[in-house]
């Protein structure tokens, strides 16, 4: 089968299943597993490269507002490709092609060609995903297997923080302004024995002020800024001072863009670091690479 993936997460869930060879065209940020850097990319941003926090947050209200895409899309280049799976998402106008483009583009293939939006919102979703991927690829049989050795994972991680106090957390997507976390990463505080005390579980992440962070009294502060990598993220948070006002947490960065942000089987991993960040006694801290604590 002939798949193209607009998003990383799909592309990810694709190559776990098995399928990387049939993948014909990725994003510009599909960069997981590394190999798929070599595929055609068909997907291009419009946002300045460089931009601090605030000003990309500026410049994306004002795209949407507009009504405008963040991204463009390689029309000419998808129809030579002839896909018959294009796997997409409509839950976030910030992650990805916006869906009518998406959708007018498809008008213009084969009338064979599937579109699928791919919507999690939960950890459970996106095994529910990973399921509908197999089952649109002919492979249904293959996704058993990797969601047994997920679900595995998870457990474990439960095992070993279930008897121990939930630590009060907050994470943060973004850091100016700041933004709360939400869809499925409450969930996977929770999981990795935390209780988020700001999250929008199921919900798109919001807005909130300073004072609802410092009014929240966390033990534990984490910035998984939604595209960003860990050194980025630890720029922008020395930027925007963000330690003073979470004088008395600990305070953790983690690489958002690999894990947190994207809904695939790496946030499994993503449950595992943040088990590390609150329960170093019972599971192993986090490589240097994926989470570092703010002192």
């Amino acid at each position: 089968m002939r798949i193209v993936s607009l998003l990383p997460s799909a592309t990810e869930i694709v190559c776990s299943l098995g399928l990387e060879d049939e993948l014909v065209a990725v994003t510009h940020e599909c960069d997981y597993p590394a190999s798929v850097c070599g595929k055609p990319v068909i997907t291009s941003s419009i946002l300045p490269d460089g931009r601090s926090s605030g000003r990309i947050d500026r410049h994306i209200r004002r795209l949407v507002h507009e009504g405008s895409s963040i991204y463009a899309l390689d029309v000419e280049r998808l129809q030579s490709l002839q896909p018959e799976l294009i796997l997409t998402q409509e839950l976030c106008d910030v992650c990805a092609v916006s869906y009518p483009i998406v959708e007018r583009a498809v008008r213009r293939l084969d009338a064979a060609t599937q579109l699928v939006s791919l919507e999690p919102e939960s950890l459970d979703d996106v095994f529910e995903n990973i399921s509908t991927v197999a089952d649109l690829t002919n492979h249904a049989s293959r996704a058993p297997r990797l969601l047994d050795r997920l679900t595995r994972r998870i457990r474990m991680v439960q095992e070993r923080v279930g008897q121990r106090p939930l630590r009060r957390t907050v994470c943060l997507e973004w850091v100016d302004p700041l933004y709360n976390c939400g869809h499925w990463t409450p969930g996977l505080v929770e999981l990795a024995g935390g209780q988020e005390l700001l999250g929008s579980p199921g919900r798109r992440a919001r807005p909130i002020e300073p004072g609802d962070l410092t009014d929240a009294r966390p033990e534990v502060v984490v910035v998984m800024a939604c595209g960003f990598g860990l050194e980025r993220s630890l720029d922008e948070i020395e930027q925007v001072n963000l330690s003073v006002g979470v004088a008395g947490a600990e305070l953790w960065v983690v690489d958002g863009n690999a894990y947190f942000s994207r809904p695939g089987p790496r946030l499994v991993d993503s449950v595992e670091i943040l088990a590390g960040i609150l329960h170093p006694e019972a599971v192993a801290s986090p490589s240097p690479g994926d989470a570092r604590r703010v002192r």
